[in-house]
Formats: C-alpha cells, sequence, structure tokens
C-alpha cells in the first residue's frame, strides 16, 4: 500500500486497505503479515526502553542509580509522565486523524488542546485552586466543549473532513487567544504558565502519573475495541454504512476517546504541541514499510509508542544538548516540537506524488453576481475608511473629527497632536498589515489549492517572528534592525520550505506538510530564545509576538505600504493564473501556463507580503486565512474578485481590531493579534455553519 496522506475530504491514502473482512487472505498469508507487525511493536517497544534508560541519565545529579531519592522523587516521575503523556497523544492523534481521514487532524488542529488549556488557565487566572483529578476534569469539560462546538459547527460527526479542521482551526485559534488575553490580564495569578503551555513534564512525584495512568491504559483499550471499524471506515462513509457501520457513533465515540486522552495529557504536563500530530504521522509512513501496520489493532499502540519515543527523547535529547542546568528553563513541550517538526520534514519529503490530482478540499459557495461584487466592495471600502476614521479618533481619550482637521493643517494643540501622532502610523499599520496578510493568504491558498493554507501554516509569520525575536535579544532593538531580523527570517524559512518540498515538482500535500514541520519549528525555537532571554523583556515580546500595533512609527510602516501598493495590481493581472492554478496539476500545463515559474513568483510575493507585516503588526494569524474565505463567500472564487475583496476585508478586520484592543480595557491594551481571532472566530464559525 503507499500512503499518500492526503488533505481531502475523500480519504487518507491512495489505496486503502480493505478490512479484514473483506481481505481474502488465507491462513499462511495473514499470520506472517501479522506476525510482521507485532515485531514491529516489539521494536518499537525495546527502542522505548533503551530511551527511557539513558533518559534516566540525564538530569543535574551525576550517580543517579545510587541516589534513590532523586531517581524515585524526580527522574521517575518525570520518565513516567513523558510516556503517559506520549502514549496519550499519539492513541488520541490516530483516533482523531482515522476518523476524520485527514493527515492534519490532531488534537491540536481540532481545537480540543486549546479548550483544555484555556479551561484550566481560567482556573488559575480567577484564583480557583482545585486538586489534580479535579484540575483533570476541567480540562476534559474544556476539550469535550470544544470538539462539541467543532462537531456542531462542522455540520455533526458524518461532516467533511475539511469542515472539520477548518473548524477545529478557527476555534483553536480563538481559545489560544483567550488563553492569551487571560495570561495578559492575569499575569500575576497566572505566572508560571506561559512555560506551562509549552509542555512541562517536571512532577513533584509520581501522584499525578499514578492517577493519570489508569485512563490512558482504559481508553487505549477501549480505542483498540473500534479497532475493527476503523478500519472499514477508511474505505469512505459510503461503503463502510454499507457494511454496517454507524458512522456517526462511531465518530462521536471516538472523538470522545480523543478528548479525554488529551484532557489527561494536558493536566500532566501541559499542552503538549506537535506529538498528537506527529506520532500519527510517523506511524502511518511505517505502513509503507509494514502494511499490516495498517490495521488499526497494530496502528493504535504503534502510534501511542511512537508518541512516547517522541516525548522521552526529546526531553533526554534537549538535556544532553543544553545541558540539565539550562533546560530546566525549557519546556519539555519546545524540545518535542523542534524534534518532531524536525521528523516530519523528512518524513514528508519521502511522500510519493499520489497520481492524478483529485478534487481539492473547499467549502464551496454559490455563484455570485456582479452587482453584488460591486456593491460589497463598496461597502467593504466604506468599511476601511471608517475605520481609519475611527482608529484616530478612538483611544483613552476621544477626540473629534475638527480635532483631525487641526491636526492635519498642524494647528492642533499639543496633546491633540501627540495623541495623533501616536495613532496615525498605528491604524494605518493595522489596516495595512491585514491587507498585506489577506493578499498573502489568498495567493497561498489559491497556489496550494488548499484552503487550510496561510502564512502562518507555511512557516512564513513564524520565521519572520524567529528572525525579529533573534535581533531584539541579541543584537540591536532598533526598527532597521528589526525589520532586516524580520524579513530574513521569513525569505528563509520560506526558501526552506518550497527547497525541501521540491522534488522534480511542487507536490502539494509535500509542500503543506513541511510548512507546518517548518513553522512549528520556527515557533518553537521562538519560545526558546524568549524564554532564555533577559525576563523584564519577556512580557514586552510576547505581546509583539500576539501582534500589537504599539509604538509603531511610520519607518515600519511605509516598506509594507510601498510592496502592497506594487503586489496588488501585479497579483490582480495574475488572476487568471491564479484561477487555472486552483483547479489542478494538469490544467495549467495543457493550456500553456509555465506552472513552476509562475507558482514560484506568486509564492514569493505573498512571502514578502507576510514578511514585512511582521515588521509593522507582530508575528499576527488567522487573518491569511479568515479574508479570503470570507470574500469567496460574498463574491465568488473567481480571484478578479476575491483578490480586492480579501484586501480591503483584512484591513478591516485588523483595523476594528487594533482599535478594539486600544479602547475596550484603556488605559490597558490588548495586542490587536489576540482581538483579530476573538472576533475574527466568530464570523468565520457563522461562514461555515451558514455555509452547511
Amino acid at each position: 500500500m503507499t500512503e499518500t496522506l492526503r488533505l481531502d475530504d475523500t480519504t487518507a491514502t491512495a489505496e486503502p486497505a480493505a478490512p479484514p473482512s473483506a481481505v481474502p487472505v488465507g491462513a499462511e498469508g495473514r499470520k506472517p503479515a501479522v506476525w510482521t507487525g507485532v515485531g514491529v511493536l516489539i521494536a518499537l517497544a525495546v527502542v522505548l526502553v533503551a530511551v527511557a534508560c539513558w533518559h534516566l541519565t540525564q538530569g543535574t545529579s551525576g550517580a543517579v542509580f545510587a541516589d534513590t531519592d532523586v531517581l524515585w522523587g524526580s527522574r521517575v516521575p518525570r520518565l513516567a509522565a513523558g510516556v503517559a503523556v506520549g502514549v496519550a497523544l499519539g492513541v488520541a492523534g490516530i483516533l482523531l486523524q482515522s476518523l476524520a481521514r485527514n493527515a492534519l487532524a490532531s488534537p491540536d488542529t481540532l481545537g480540543v488542546t486549546a479548550g483544555a488549556y484555556l479551561a484550566v488557565t481560567a482556573l488559575a487566572a480567577f484564583g480557583i485552586a482545585v486538586p489534580v483529578w479535579a484540575s483533570g476534569a476541567v480540562a476534559f469539560a474544556g476539550g469535550i466543549v470544544a470538539a462539541g462546538i467543532v462537531l456542531g459547527l462542522a455540520g455533526g460527526a458524518g461532516s467533511s473532513t475539511t469542515r472539520l479542521i477548518l473548524a477545529g482551526t478557527a476555534l483553536a485559534l480563538a481559545f489560544q487567544a483567550a488563553t492569551s488575553t487571560l495570561l495578559i490580564l492575569f499575569d500575576e495569578e497566572t505566572k508560571g504558565l506561559l512555560a506551562w503551555g509549552s509542555g512541562s513534564l517536571s512532577q513533584l512525584g509520581l501522584t499525578a502519573f499514578l492517577q493519570a495512568a489508569p485512563v490512558v491504559v482504559v481508553v487505549t483499550v477501549l480505542a483498540l475495541v473500534l479497532a475493527r471499524r476503523l478500519d472499514i471506515l477508511s474505505l469512505g462513509d459510503d461503503t463502510a454504512s454499507s457494511l454496517g457501520v454507524p458512522i456517526r457513533s462511531t465518530r462521536a465515540i471516538g472523538i470522545l476517546l480523543a478528548v479525554t486522552l488529551t484532557a489527561v495529557a494536558v493536566t500532566l504536563a501541559g499542552p503538549m504541541g506537535f506529538v498528537g500530530l506527529c506520532a500519527p504521522v510517523l506511524a502511518r509512513l511505517l505502513t509503507r514499510v509494514v502494511p499490516s501496520l495498517n490495521r488499526h489493532v497494530l496502528l493504535i499502540p504503534a502510534a501511542g509508542l511512537l508518541g512516547a519515543l517522541v516525548v522521552i527523547l526529546s526531553d533526554a535529547l534537549l538535556r544532553a544538548l543544553i545541558g540539565a542546568e539550562a533546560a530546566i528553563l525549557i519546556p519539555t513541550g519546545v524540545a518535542t516540537t523542534l524534534l518532531g517538526a524536525i521528523v516530519l520534514v523528512l518524513m514528508a519529503r519521502r511522500l510519493r506524488d499520489a497520481g492524478p490530482t483529485r478534487e481539492p478540499p473547499r467549502v464551496r459557495f454559490g455563484v455570485r453576481s456582479r452587482l453584488r461584487f460591486r456593491i460589497t466592495l463598496a461597502l467593504v471600502a466604506l468599511g476601511v475608511v471608517g475605520v481609519l476614521l475611527l482608529g484616530l479618533l478612538a483611544g483613552h481619550t476621544w477626540l473629534l473629527t475638527g480635532d483631525i482637521a487641526l491636526w492635519l493643517q498642524g494647528q492642533a494643540p499639543a496633546p491633540i497632536a501627540f495623541a495623533l501622532d501616536e495613532r496615525a502610523p498605528r491604524i494605518v499599520a493595522a489596516v495595512v498589515a491585514g491587507a498585506a496578510l489577506a493578499l498573502s493568504g489568498a495567493v497561498i491558498q489559491g497556489v496550494s489549492r488548499n484552503p487550510l493554507a496561510d502564512p502562518s501554516i507555511l512557516g512564513v509569520t513564524g520565521g519572520g517572528g524567529l528572525g525579529a525575536v533573534l535581533v531584539l535579544t541579541s543584537i540591536t532593538s532598533s526598527t532597521g534592525g528589526m525589520i532586516a531580523g524580520a524579513v530574513t527570517g521569513s525569505l528563509l524559512a520560506f526558501a526552506l520550505v518550497y527547497l525541501l518540498s521540491w522534488r522534480g515538482g511542487l507536490n502539494a500535500d509535500r509542500f503543506l506538510l513541511i510548512g507546518i514541520g517548518v513553522s512549528y519549528f520556527t515557533v518553537s525555537l521562538t519560545t526558546f530564545f524568549l524564554l532564555r532571554s533577559n525576563p523584564w523583556d519577556t512580557p514586552k515580546i510576547y505581546t509583539w509576538l500576539s501582534g500589537t500595533t504599539y509604538g509603531r512609527v511610520w519607518e515600519q510602516v511605509i516598506p509594507l505600504a510601498i510592496v502592497l501598493v506594487i503586489a496588488v495590481p501585479f497579483v490582480v493581472m495574475s488572476r487568471r493564473e491564479l484561477d487555472v492554478l486552483s483547479l489542478d496539476e494538469d490544467t495549467p500545463r495543457l493550456v500553456g501556463i509555465r506552472l513552476e515559474p509562475v507558482r514560484l513568483t506568486l509564492l514569493l510575493v505573498a512571502a514578502i507580503l507576510a514578511a514585512l507585516s511582521v515588521t509593522a503588526i507582530g508575528v499576527i494569524g488567522f487573518v491569511g486565512l479568515v479574508a479570503p474565505h470570507a470574500a469567496r463567500a460574498l463574491v465568488g472564487a473567481r480571484h478578479s474578485r476575491v483578490i480586492p475583496t480579501a484586501v480591503l476585508l483584512g484591513g478591516l478586520l485588523v483595523g476594528i481590531a487594533d482599535t478594539i484592543g486600544r479602547t475596550v480595557i484603556a488605559p490597558a491594551q490588548l495586542p490587536a493579534g489576540l482581538v483579530v481571532a476573538l472576533i475574527g472566530a466568530p464570523y468565520f464559525v457563522w461562514l461555515l455553519w451558514r455555509s452547511r
């Protein structure tokens, strides 16, 4: 069988394995195949034991095996927590990917982890002290609420998988924004949660593990009970239904089990990023070598073992490379993400093309009239003008339009002139950066033919944030230095993704998976350097990474504005190419389009726009995802209409977010990036609901 990890609504494999009942294999043929899979599981277990023994030797104390206090008080609890968390997230990830038949499905992308983390953070923010088991119950409640909302938005347990991932991504971004808001507003009450929020294996004894381990074991056994149903479900909903599998109840039970495992992992060690995505991908890639592993009775434990390996190997490598003392400050989740991202990139490079390109995943909208397009464009343009005016008037002190007139004439009193001198570059930066991100997202979605793609998923914004943070923390805090660092980081990240994805052509699945890996890698490195920087600078940098216009000057805005003015007409002139590229790989060649040069040029424009937006407003997500979707819903799918509408919608969204962030809790402020997610996610949610 050839595993292709497709990102569409049909199936996760080009040649799905038939269920046991449908495979006409005799006893002589079946047993060797099954025993081969069992042998792989035993090998994984042996490797896990070997890595666990090495893990026990890593720490600040040398003679650990001679010191039982250190061994049982610190090392063993840390190791036990790592194994439990890895198994839980690996099994949860394989359940979600199998149920959704989508390689991007995981506790992270379906909003489960974000919901559990938000619930635990809310407890700390409001000063509610509860025992460990109660924290687990709260995390479970948050995860199950998130899963329920995602299922409801997507149309229930029988919904399309693309819609499921879109709804989960939107909800995860909103929950993450709400969590970050609590961390900023209740910084004293939530002190320490920033590091814990990246996943930490630090334990105070074995108590928490002993409470969590039985739950992980029982839920994993229940998942194995579903193995036969999951095998049949891999053939598609119609085939599975005709073979007697209850689709909705299977998905509902599987999601409930995955949420339970995720809640246990979050309670035990915080949100351990990437494990729930990486471990299942590695397990499925193993099926290329050992096809019998494709049976879920073997695939589920394989994903659990690989998850445990990713967690404890990452933790051991971190302490071995930078030293046990230095590693105390770095959450294990940062290491798991770094290692998992590298592994995912290496494995994604081994993906083979899936043959003829199939229907790209999308949320479909009806045909829109030309009159509707013109009316929509005019209304959105008026909205942008209105938000520019509102951004100048609103703030800690509200001004009048006459004040703006005096300011433009150079006759405003000093307090008013000072306020408008500070507000003008901020609101213009918000609108211009939002427009640039929306245009970048529209181009990337069109070229990659995937509605989940945006600048952040391809590592561009993450690379820009990493470059800027490196400059700010180790070289200079000047505006020019930050711009140079952000642009360099973004373009290097994009070049890395493109070069690693190229294998005689650009396979869309490989491109997205490698982009996700590089994105996770850059974000984790940013967290690494942030936690190792001067603690007095951490809140300021963290706020900037959340997307803020605070302290913006014209020197940070003008370069992006110039590039945007050049890029918009260029992309509009390329509207025909984008329309054709959005279809498949073959049609562009048939109509005479030079596929690779055109694709590279458009992606480079998108990368430059995203890079410069980082210098103007920091690292801000969601705009490049939601604005093109909203534009398609309003004016249809033709890029001649999508591009101008998306650009204006992006500027309007970030402009409104910046104004709200400056006024809603004045004189305190919320980063625009958080407000974008908080107000953009409900709109995206409504859009998904409306298009059901």
